[in-house]
């Protein structure tokens, strides 16, 4: 029942977003038409209900506006509106797939092993302030570190991997842990609370991936070929990227922190992209360039 209830929430929402603004006659002309009309047009007391429980879960709200009996989501914030379209996305490529077993084989979809195990452990502990317990074993060390409490802020999707930022108790320091190299995660029994300094958004707003405490903020040019511009405007390396075309280039602005993973993204791209700005990011990039050119050459000695 709850799974039904989830659905319907993001189809609601779905038509909402995709339409603009729905009048109620043909927002139950639609859901008479869906999976769920078997049983004829939504009563008005369930669909204020659920346009409450969509406000509580998504922070979205569902606005009537009386002059044109149109029903309309406000503006949302980037951040809420990508969670919001995260959530319809993966919820059609469920629909799709749930209605196309027959073709499993042939279809192919990237692994995120993090979500498997404790993903909806550390969630609950986001959404109701409980600290989390867990042995945590990175690459970098040998054996995992024991006993390691985090109080946790948020959660980040990056490159297949959910990650976790958050206070360790320990160090009293915002740190940042990969699910898929926790072990054991428990959640503890007390609450703590949030900093009331402390919003998210902003914490991540200037960083590429999940390095938020580390390297300067600066301006970011890239020069980029006709070609690759294309996927670079399809999706976008970052919110605060702009674009300004040329005949044959373009230039894509962006203001983020000088990070080894915003490097690694920009190498991934190979000669296409180009940085023009700033000093210390082209450098960067050249000794990591260099490094991976003296591996070659030493292997041919």
């Amino acid at each position: 029942m709850a799974k039904d209830l989830f659905e319907r929430y993001l189809w609601i929402l779905e038509i909402i977003q995709r339409y603009g603004r729905v009048t109620r006659q043909e927002f139950d002309a639609r859901w008479v038409r869906s999976k769920f009309g078997d049983r004829g047009p939504l009563p008005r007391r369930t669909f204020y209900n659920y346009r409450q429980a969509i406000a509580d879960l998504f922070k979205v709200e569902i606005m009537y506006d009386p002059t044109t009996f149109e029903y309309y989501i406000e503006d949302e914030s980037r951040h809420h509106e990508a969670v919001t379209n995260w959530l319809l996305n993966a919820s059609a490529v469920n629909d799709v797939l749930s209605d196309s077993r027959e073709i499993a084989g042939r279809v192919f979809l990237e692994d995120v092993p993090s979500a498997r195990e404790y993903l909806h452990v550390v969630m609950d502990a986001v959404k109701e302030n409980h600290p989390v317990k867990f042995d945590y074993a990175p690459y970098t060390r040998v054996n995992p570190k024991r006993g390691v409490v985090v109080e946790p802020y948020f959660l980040k999707l990056f490159k297949q991997r959910w990650y976790l930022t958050g206070r360790n108790v320990d160090d009293n320091a915002i740190k940042t842990y990969a699910l898929d190299r926790m072990l054991g995660v428990k959640l503890l029994s007390e609450k703590f609370e949030m900093p009331e300094d402390f919003d998210a958004e902003s914490f991540v707003a200037d960083s590429f991936g999940i390095i938020f405490n580390q390297g300067e903020v600066k301006r970011v040019t890239l020069k980029v070929e006709s070609r690759q511009a294309k996927y670079l405007r399809a999706l976008p390396l970052h919110p605060s990227q702009e674009e300004f075309m040329h005949d044959s280039f373009s230039l894509f602005h962006y203001r983020l922190r000088l990070t080894p993973d915003f490097v690694q993204e920009l190498l991934s791209k190979g000669p296409q992209v180009t940085v023009v700005e700033p000093p210390e990011l082209k450098a960067m990039v050249v000794s990591q360039l260099k490094e991976a050119l003296a591996n070659y050459e030493s292997d041919n000695k």
